[in-house]
């Protein structure tokens, strides 16, 4: 079979462990032989590793990227009577967060062309989350399929506010804003290490990162139970979110060719863009920005056409997402910025990703675009 005709893969990770399989072999060999399980030395020295390659100060991973959220969110105290701003258009770990903590999931509205966090939505819902009687305390901009947000015009009406910034960077390890790493924006930072991520696992995963001392503190010790100086001394209550060795000597690896992945994944979206630009609304990358390029996103009118003719040709493509957080049953209760959330609820009818990860051949690229091109003519 032809790498032309070959079955495209969405995300290929297969292509990635055989070029790097011996390393991940030896890696996980050398946890087997120390048996240290559990907060083994992998474990340090990949957050010493990602400290680097972010320019972050401090780096404390934990189980996943639901939980990086959770254990910031715990160190800055929210709770009930707190409104935590969220983007309608994300995936629902976003709101599930602070919801799980008692806190209130305030949405506001996204960007149409960055799929990113209105600064002017989260500047209105901050007045209307005070006629609820809530308490504006947090907004969570989500670097949405690897785009960083517009962090520095958020932080800049947060902070006025009193309001503490914690980016949601589970798609956007990797990407950089005006020269500055995900990782170095804001209150903190959260990533995931999803196997399907950019920088992902064979498991679960995930991180904390961030400048400020005594964040850090409390996420080092929230994630141990609550751990105080001692093993058995507990001085507050936290919970278990570890990032396991083994997984910690899988990113190990994958982290030394993940700046080569990085580039490689620009590359293929630029041929995209370039590609597919006059024929449908392309990802639109902001000023000075670099993208993760977790996925990539049209908007299209014909999506059930299109996707259906990707699909006779053997080319898989996904849905992020068909229902914004505003309309779920679980989370359609909690309020919303008074303007709605009429530009999520628009993309989620219209949007459409399609494969991309480092190693999709340039014949598969070109099948994909003609593949494209030729249903939106139809």
């Amino acid at each position: 079979m032809s790498e032309y005709s070959a079955p495209t893969q969405f995300i290929d990770l297969a292509a990635q462990q055989k070029i790097i399989r011996p390393q991940i072999d030896a890696a996980i060999q050398k946890v087997l032989d120390h048996g240290q399980y559990i907060m083994g030395p992998e474990v340090k020295e990949f957050e010493s590793q990602l400290s680097n390659f972010t320019g972050a100060k401090h780096v404390h991973t934990c189980a996943n990227g639901t939980d990086a959220l959770t254990l910031v969110l715990m160190a800055w105290g929210v709770g009930y009577g707190d409104a935590v701003f969220v983007p309608s258009f994300t995936y629902v770990a976003t709101a599930e967060a602070p919801a799980q903590l008692g806190a209130t999931p305030f949405f506001v509205d996204v960007h149409k062309d960055t799929f990113n966090i209105d600064p002017d939505s989260f500047k209105q819902a901050i007045v209307d989350c005070r006629k609820f009687g809530l308490k504006p305390s947090v907004v969570i901009p989500v670097d949405l399929f690897g785009q960083p947000a517009n962090v520095d015009a958020i932080t800049q009406i947060a902070h006025e506010e009193k309001i503490k910034v914690l980016v949601d960077g589970a798609q956007s390890c990797g990407a950089k804003s005006k020269g500055r790493s995900v990782g170095t924006m804001g209150d903190a930072t959260t990533l995931s290490f999803f196997p399907a991520k950019p920088l992902g696992c064979y498991g679960d995963g995930g991180a904390v990162l961030t400048n400020d001392e005594d964040t850090a503190a409390l996420v080092s010790s929230l994630r141990l139970h609550g751990k105080g100086a001692e093993k058995y001394d507990n001085v507050r209550v936290g919970i278990n979110s570890r990032l396991d060795t083994i997984q910690a000597a899988i990113l190990l690896e994958k982290l030394k060719i993940f700046p080569k992945e990085l580039d490689m994944r620009d590359k293929i979206a630029r041929r995209y863009s370039e590609s597919l630009g006059n024929y449908c609304d392309i990802p639109t990358l902001g000023e000075d920005l670099l993208s993760a390029w977790a996925q990539y996103t049209l908007v299209v009118d014909n999506r059930d056409q299109v996707q259906e003719r990707l699909k006779s040709q053997s080319i898989p493509s996904v849905i992020y997402y068909p229902k914004p957080l505003t309309i779920q049953s679980g989370y359609s209760h909690y309020p919303r910025v008074i303007s709605g959330a009429v530009v999520s609820e628009s993309l989620s009818l219209d949007v459409l990703s399609l494969p991309m990860h480092p190693y999709l051949s340039r014949l598969n690229q070109d099948k994909i675009i003609s593949c494209v091109i030729e249903s939106l003519k139809v």
